[in-house]
């Protein structure tokens, strides 16, 4: 009798720690045998700083069609942009790295870098992704050396800058950027930009007036930027304020507080189509614009596991595929969209197709043939030009909504 009732005294101590051992691995997040808890899936937290989500969303739902058992997608509340490195670098400090997979534009590459945030891709990685040199745009090619293979590009545009206005406002736009400069000034409170560090038409803008202004080294906003620095400074008393997303530029245009703003392909074909700009506003290209070209990333931070690691490279491979690739042409907002050669917009889903025909522009398609098109500047640089345009010219003048 006694050995029975020690047996299951026994017996009950063991069930108990097991119990207890149970709710630890699920206080910790995990169950034996996976690597994030929960079948056997990997989750994947999925931070956007810079509206790229948009673009690849359907690629990643793609994915997790394909691979039902491998992977589950969290999309994160998108970020901004300057936010990112801050959110990145929290989590690796603290060595609690859940967010595994970033998108975002090339002022995340080079504010990823300065703070090394970022995982470098290449050469590291290079077995399990693909032949950039033999799939890439001769363009993405050169922005993906920018990179230093810390970021992968994986959607593409010529971008601008290009100036969006009101035709009932203005019959006669600028042609020439002496004359831009002059309609600047001559009404005030019409002109806007949003603040380069945190908006693709301005920093696009910014990259492109060296070119405009004939400037001594485009390629040097601390050295070479003289016309540059000038303009932005001669203007800066007609604009009201600087707002700090772009979205906010395009509303202002499409309710008459703004007459034209500085915009770029794509940020005039997609807003149009949602209608937060009327469809008839119309867009100018100067005389002797070099187009600054523009890409989206996709990043993997520092602190992953390697379960998660060869997850982030296989996912970056898929969205490369021809036709995944077919899907970044979207509704416009980031025209034409793929990073990679060989991918027409017939291949494009239907929807896309009817709204490029729709709104977008003849001289779009013939950039390539009618306009120099460079890079942008490296990230030294770059982050250089923001700090330079924060202290000398609009930070005192930014609005966050």
């Amino acid at each position: 009798m006694q050995s029975t009732r020690t047996l299951s005294r026994y017996l009950i101590q063991g069930f108990s720690l097991l119990i207890i051992a149970s709710l630890f691995l699920v206080a910790c997040g995990s169950t034996p045998g996976t690597a994030s808890g929960g079948s056997g899936k990997i989750t994947v937290e999925v931070l956007d700083g810079g509206g790229e989500l948009q673009l690849v969303k359907q690629i990643l739902v793609n994915y997790q069609k394909a691979h039902p058992n491998q992977v589950v997608f969290q999309f994160l509340p998108s970020a901004t942009a300057p936010s990112v490195p801050g959110k990145i670098k929290a989590q690796e400090d603290a060595h609690k790295q859940t967010i595994s997979l970033v998108l975002g534009g090339y002022d995340m590459v080079a504010s990823g870098i300065q703070q090394g945030i970022w995982e470098q891709l290449l050469p590291n990685f290079s077995s399990k992704l693909p032949d950039f040199n033999s799939i890439y745009q001769d363009p993405v090619k050169q922005y993906a050396a920018l990179t230093q293979g810390y970021g992968i590009p994986v959607v593409y545009t010529p971008s601008g800058p290009v100036f969006e206005y009101d035709p009932s406002k203005i019959a006669n736009p600028p042609t020439t950027i002496q004359e831009l400069k002059a309609w600047i000034i001559a009404h005030p409170g019409k002109f806007e930009y949003a603040q380069p560090r945190n908006s693709g038409p301005g920093r696009t803008m910014l990259m492109g007036l060296p070119y405009l202004l004939g400037d001594k080294d485009p390629t040097d906003p601390v050295n070479g930027w003289a016309n540059t620095w000038q303009f932005l400074k001669d203007i800066n008393s007609a604009v009201n304020y600087y707002p700090t997303r772009t979205g906010v530029t395009m509303n202002e245009l499409g309710n008459d507080t703004r007459w034209m703003i500085a915009s770029t392909m794509g940020w005039d074909i997609n807003p149009r189509f949602l209608g937060q700009v009327p469809a008839n506003f119309k867009t100018f290209i100067l005389k002797g614009t070099t187009f600054v070209a523009d890409d989206q990333f996709m990043f993997m931070p520092k602190g992953l596991d390697t379960a998660h690691q060869n997850l982030i490279t296989s996912i970056i491979s898929w969205a490369l595929q021809p036709d995944q690739q077919a899907y970044t042409y979207d509704s416009g907002y980031f025209y034409p969209g793929p990073a990679i050669q060989g991918v027409p917009a017939s291949m494009a889903p239907a929807a896309s197709q009817a709204i490029v025909q729709k709104y977008g522009r003849p001289e779009y398609d013939s950039v390539a043939q009618n306009y120099k098109i460079v890079m942008p500047l490296s990230a030294t640089n770059l982050n250089a030009a923001f700090n330079t345009w924060d202290s000398q010219v609009g930070g005192s003048k930014l609005k966050s909504s």
